[in-house]
């Protein structure tokens, strides 16, 4: 069910807990990526301030920290978390022991992720995970015991999709349930998909406002994970929740996944050193360096797939830096009987992400425009002020800018789904067989990739 509101208020989730007694109290797990962070970059009233880290020490626990005490100290909407943290290189020996909390977040390092989201949970602990949960087939078979693990001790395992939560892509997805409009989901072919997904990002980026430095691991995909088992996971999510929404999934009937392939992006040092403000490749990179001294990361992919006889794509793209005015762009297709939903985030659309609507129903232009400005009207009621405009020969959805809240903002609104999971003692039922099916896709994937599994 999708929110009447964007706003991040949290008393979206309902919880008998009150702030003087919080039911949740996150403890973060060797934090090494941004996304840590953000989890916390608001408060929720049944989440306890205090918060217990437990991680190496070193510069991402750091940068982590600073983050947090960025947003402590903002002037607007300030939050005062409290941070607890312990230092060491037995971290999760003392996260296990101390049990200082029942939600553990993580997001960092994809190498041993697995690994710790299967030992929290064995020892009892909720898990908000970031993506990826896994990036190759053992990883996989590991989640899929953990996930036993996690039902038969009650404790709910769950990913961040942010994604879910773009305005332009819960349009799609609703629009592709109105029959009169879209009709339904094609098969396509592989070479003429009926759906599309492709990511572009970019390595040099702002978050909350400051230059992201990147961890040196971040460029190993033995460390980081290729391109379809890391980004590529939000878009296999994409094509599960729009192509199949409600539906439960079973990853060893429903999916084929048919071909893959894998393309490296080359860094000089100059741009090495930018992202990560290292003069020399460390040690465990120096494999990847090229003839000519550049750093050749696979963070390049794409693979297809049938899901319940359905032909899809996915496509993950990284470049140094996004051209000017230009931020990571997201391009998302679904061809119906009676129309393509195609969402573009180009130059024409002002780096943007904008939703159009293709007539492709063979009925006339004012009479398939007047279903559609019919269809958006009911979606009004729930998203006040979306309209239609003629975009040459498509429609285009005109959102006001109020629903545009940013990726960062996403997070909240994934960590506000999860504490309603947490208070509600449940997921929705297809949740966990459709995260198995995701992470199957992604995996077989990189195993397609690397015949001889290397």
């Amino acid at each position: 069910m999708i929110p009447r509101s964007l706003l991040l208020a949290a008393a979206m989730v309902t919880s008998a807990a009150t702030a003087a007694d919080p039911a949740v109290r996150l403890v973060t797990l060797d934090p090494g990526h941004f996304h840590a962070s953000l989890v916390q970059k608001f408060m929720y009233p049944q989440v306890s301030p205090v918060v217990h880290v437990y991680s190496t020490p070193g510069p991402d626990l750091e940068d982590h920290l600073q983050r947090i005490a960025g947003f402590n100290a903002r002037a607007e909407n300030p939050t005062h978390w409290d941070e607890k943290v312990y230092r060491g290189d037995d971290f999760m020996e003392r996260l296990i022991a101390e049990k200082a909390g029942n939600v553990v977040v993580i997001a960092g390092n994809n190498a041993r992720k697995t690994e710790y989201i299967d030992r929290a949970v064995t020892a009892g602990f909720n898990v908000l995970a970031d993506k990826p949960m896994a990036i190759n087939p053992a990883d996989f078979v590991r989640l899929r015991q953990t996930f036993e693990t996690a039902a038969a001790k009650g404790v709910l395992l769950y990913d961040i999709m942010t994604e879910r939560s773009e305005v332009t892509t819960i349009l799609q997805r609703e629009l592709a349930q109105v029959p009169a409009v879209f009709g339904s989901l094609e098969q396509g072919t592989e070479a003429d998909p009926a759906v599309e997904m492709v990511s572009v990002h970019h390595y040099f980026k702002e978050v909350a406002g400051k230059t992201l430095t990147r961890a040196p691991w971040f460029f190993d995909v033995l460390q980081q994970g290729e391109a379809v088992p890391d980004v590529g996971t939000h878009l296999a999510d994409l094509v599960q929740w729009e192509g199949f929404p409600g539906q439960t999934l079973d990853w060893r009937k429903d999916i084929q996944v048919t071909s893959a392939r894998r393309w490296p992006t080359s860094l000089t040092p100059e741009q090495f050193k930018r992202l990560t403000g290292l003069d020399s490749f460390p040690d465990y990179l120096k494999s990847s360096v090229g003839t000519g001294g550049n750093l050749e990361v696979f963070e390049n992919g794409e693979a297809s797939y049938r899901l319940k006889g359905v032909c899809a794509k996915i496509r993950v793209v990284w470049n140094f830096a996004p051209p000017a005015g230009a931020k990571d762009t997201h391009y998302s297709m679904l061809r119906g009987t009676k129309a393509l939903l195609r969402i573009k985030q180009s130059a024409d659309e002002k780096w943007s992400p904008t939703l159009y609507v293709e007539n492709r129903s063979g009925a006339p232009a004012a009479e398939f425009a007047a279903g559609l400005r019919a269809a958006v009207a009911k979606l009004a009621v729930t998203w006040p002020g979306i309209e239609v405009r003629e975009a040459g020969s498509a429609w285009a959805l005109v959102i006001p800018e109020k629903y545009n809240i940013g990726h960062e903002a996403h997070f909240a609104q994934v960590t506000e789904r999860y504490l309603k999971f947490l208070a509600d003692g449940r997921l929705p039922e297809w949740e966990v067989p459709n995260m198995l099916a995701k992470y199957y896709t992604t995996t077989q994937a990189w195993a397609l990739g690397h015949p001889g599994g290397k």
